[in-house]
């Protein structure tokens, strides 16, 4: 497998990316990986190994670079500990819609400048608080982004003008797949079922599934909530959706 990390110019820094390919050599369908609420950690370089041992060439970006570069701290931020929640929080907070919109086509050209990306199509996958930056992403590049993901997204319906779900008609051109999870008070049962009422009356492409005994954070190997059967389901369901869409 081939590995680099490298930075990328963006329209407020320096931002620390990590890329990984199934070759050096060669070139493969391009996918953009976002992390969770707790950052860039060995969680989620097992899961872009994954996906390149699968034929993509994935690009994980550090979406926390304006507060620091990866590591955050001397150990992997876990926000089931008080102090690190108080850290992420912070983080988190700073990732605004407008910030995603700026820093989002950076990340596609930078997967897209690599010379083991396959040109033309890419996906996007999001987990947690990045479920709806795929779906930003993917308005943002619609010509780009054939194919968005978003596993437990979180505040996918709300109140705000900014919900995510009122990007439905800006995503026609977009597969989209919304993994969910039964028990999760981000987004409730009510909520689901007003996204996908809105994705069908905007005319939007999309499967989704609730996953039975899941709870908020399955998929990744370190949360607590972690579910690994339904995890695997749930890689194996999106590496369907993005062979199907991008190769």
């Amino acid at each position: 497998m081939f590995e680099r990390s490298f930075d990328v110019t963006t329209a407020d820094g320096m931002a620390d990316v990590e890329f990984y390919a199934p070759k050096e050599t060669g070139q493969y369908p391009g996918i953009i990986l976002y992390i969770d609420a707790m950052g860039v950690r060995d969680a989620f370089r097992e899961m872009a190994r994954k996906f390149a041992d699968e034929g993509f060439a994935v690009l994980l970006p550090n979406l926390y670079y304006r507060d620091s570069r990866v590591p955050y701290t001397d150990h992997d931020l876990n926000i089931a500990d008080d102090k690190d929640k108080v850290i992420i929080q912070k983080m988190m907070g700073r990732l605004t819609p407008d910030v995603v919109r700026r820093d989002a086509p950076h990340w596609v050209a930078a997967l897209a400048e690599q010379k083991q990306t396959k040109p033309g199509k890419m996906g996007v996958v999001g987990y947690c608080m990045s479920g709806s930056m795929a779906l930003r992403t993917a308005v943002l590049a619609p010509d780009k982004i054939a194919a968005a993901a978003s596993f437990h997204g979180s505040r996918l319906v709300t109140d705000d003008p900014e919900s995510p779900h009122n990007l439905a008609p800006k995503l026609l051109k977009t597969e989209l797949y919304f993994g969910f999870a039964v028990e999760d008070q981000t987004v409730p049962p009510e909520a689901i079922e007003k996204l996908r009422a809105t994705l069908d009356n905007a005319g939007v492409r999309y499967d989704s599934d609730v996953y039975e005994g899941a709870k908020h954070g399955w998929c990744v190997r370190d949360h607590r909530m972690y579910n690994a059967p339904q995890a695997e389901v749930a890689r194996k369901r999106v590496v369907m959706l993005f062979k199907d869409a991008v190769g």
